[in-house]
C-alpha cells in the first residue's frame, strides 16, 4: 500500500511522537508513505471559523498537491482528516466554489484524490498486526477514544458508526489487549477551547478520564493530537482543581501497535509523554 502522507502542523511540532510512531509502524507493515510536497496548514485551528471559502481552499490545495503524486491521502490527525474530507466534498459537489478556488490554485484539484484517516489505512493491515506482533498485551484494558472530529458530522465523515465506532477498538484487539466498552469514546475533549476556556476543557477532559477509569481502563489510545494533548497534559491541572489523580497514560494508537510489533519505546516517542507510560512498558515486558 502506498499513500500521500499529510502530517499537518501538529505532527511536525507538538505531536512529533505521533509522526515517529506512524512512520515506524507503516514501515513495519509495508505501508509506504510519501509526504505531500509543499503541503500547507489545513486550517483546522482558525481558518474554517473565519471563512468557509478559505477553509475549503486550504484543503483543496493539499488535495491538488497530493494529486501530483497520483496517490490517495493518509491523514493521521483527526482535525486535518476532517478538514480535507470537507474540502474534498465541497470541491466535488459545489461547482461555484470549485471554479472560484481552482481559479486561484497553481494546480487545480481535479477530484482524483481521496482522503483516508490513518486509522482506516492501518486497519487494512489488521491481520498483519495480529500475525507480526511479537508482544501481546493480553489483559491490558484499553479505552479507544475517537473524539468528535473523526466521526462528526456523520453525513460528511461517514467514518464507522458515529455513536459507537469499532475500527479503533478492533486495532486495540489486534495487539492482544482488551478494548473497553465505554460510553464516552466520541465525546468532545474541548480541543478548540484549549486556550480560550481552560475551565470548560478541564471539566470535559476530567469527565472522559473518569468514565474510562471507572470502566477499568489501564490506558487510553487516540488518533487526534488535540485529544492526546488535552487528556495527557491536563491530568496535573485536573488533580489540582478537582483532586482526581487518574494517572492514565494517553497513547497514540500507533504507539501501542508499535510496541506490539516489537519496536523500541524511544523509536515511538513514548518517553515524551506527560503521564508516564511506564505502566504500559511494564505490562509489555512482563509477557
Amino acid at each position: 500500500m502506498k499513500y500521500a502522507y499529510y502530517p499537518g502542523c501538529s505532527l511536525h511540532s507538538t505531536a512529533k511522537e505521533y509522526d515517529k510512531s506512524t512512520k515506524k509502524v507503516a514501515q513495519a507493515l509495508n505501508i509506504e508513505l510519501v509526504e505531500i510536497p509543499d503541503w500547507n496548514c489545513c486550517g483546522a485551528t482558525a481558518g474554517h471559523s473565519t471563512s468557509h471559502l478559505l477553509a475549503v481552499a486550504l484543503g483543496a490545495r493539499n488535495l491538488a498537491q497530493a494529486e501530483t503524486l497520483g496517490l490517495d491521502i493518509a491523514a493521521p490527525c483527526a482535525a486535518c482528516y476532517q478538514r480535507l474530507v470537507v474540502a474534498e466534498r465541497e470541491m466535488k459537489e459545489n461547482p461555484e466554489i470549485r471554479e472560484k478556488i481552482n481559479g486561484t490554485l497553481a494546480r487545480p484539484y481535479e477530484g482524483n484524490t481521496h482522503t483516508y484517516s490513518l486509522v482506516e489505512v492501518i486497519a487494512k493491515a489488521k491481520d498483519q498486526i495480529e500475525n507480526l506482533k511479537v508482544r501481546s498485551f493480553t489483559g491490558l484494558k484499553v479505552a479507544a477514544y475517537y473524539g468528535c472530529l473523526l466521526v462528526k458530522p456523520p453525513k460528511i465523515m461517514q467514518f464507522d458508526d458515529p455513536e459507537n465506532p469499532q475500527i479503533l477498538d478492533d486495532l486495540v484487539k489486534a495487539t492482544g489487549a482488551e478494548a473497553v466498552d465505554w460510553s464516552f469514546k466520541t465525546e468532545c475533549c474541548g480541543g478548540a477551547l484549549a486556550v480560550s476556556n481552560t475551565e470548560i476543557v478541564l471539566k470535559l477532559t476530567r469527565d472522559i478520564l473518569r468514565v474510562a477509569k471507572d470502566r477499568g481502563a489501564d490506558v487510553i489510545v487516540t488518533a487526534c493530537p488535540l485529544c492526546q494533548s488535552n487528556l495527557d497534559t491536563r491530568q496535573g491541572q485536573i488533580k489540582e482543581v478537582y483532586g482526581d489523580d487518574f494517572n492514565l497514560p494517553i497513547l497514540y494508537f500507533t504507539e501501542l501497535i508499535g510496541l506490539a510489533l516489537g519496536l523500541k519505546p524511544e523509536e515511538l516517542g513514548l518517553n515524551t509523554h506527560f503521564v508516564s507510560t511506564k505502566k504500559v512498558l511494564e505490562w509489555r515486558d512482563a509477557r
